[in-house]
């Protein structure tokens, strides 16, 4: 299984990114992709979550109402479309394929990670 993420990037606070995270490999008929993140210092946590059958949306509380996630079942690719973005979401931000939406041991694999840095 490989995991292909991509959209990382420099970006003032108050802007917007949107990643990307292509999987090849396997099926991930009911299973989760998600996007975790980690600053630097601190442990890795989750970000945003979405079932890959049914399309729903997991998030957390720091970044809801200004990160949606989606997918592409035809391009096997989840995109994580950050607004709003502020100093606290700079990390690197790896996407994953798990069991459950939003818990990390519950992940099976996981991208090689992407840098997103806010600046002021």
């Amino acid at each position: 299984v490989q995991l292909q993420a991509s959209g990382g990037g420099l970006v003032q606070a108050g802007g917007s990114l949107r990643l990307s995270c292509k999987a090849s490999g396997r099926s991930l008929s009911s299973l989760f992709m998600g996007w975790f993140r980690q600053a630097p210092g601190l442990e890795r946590e989750f970000a945003a979550a979405i079932s890959w059958t049914g399309g729903t949306p997991y998030y957390a509380d720091s970044v809801k109402g200004r990160f949606t996630i989606s997918r592409d079942n035809a391009k096997n690719t989840v995109y994580l479309q950050m607004n709003s973005l502020k100093l606290d979401d700079t990390a690197v931000y790896y996407c994953g394929i798990g069991r459950s939406p939003t818990r990390e041991s519950n992940y099976l694999y996981w991208g090689q990670g992407t840098q997103v840095t806010v600046s002021s």
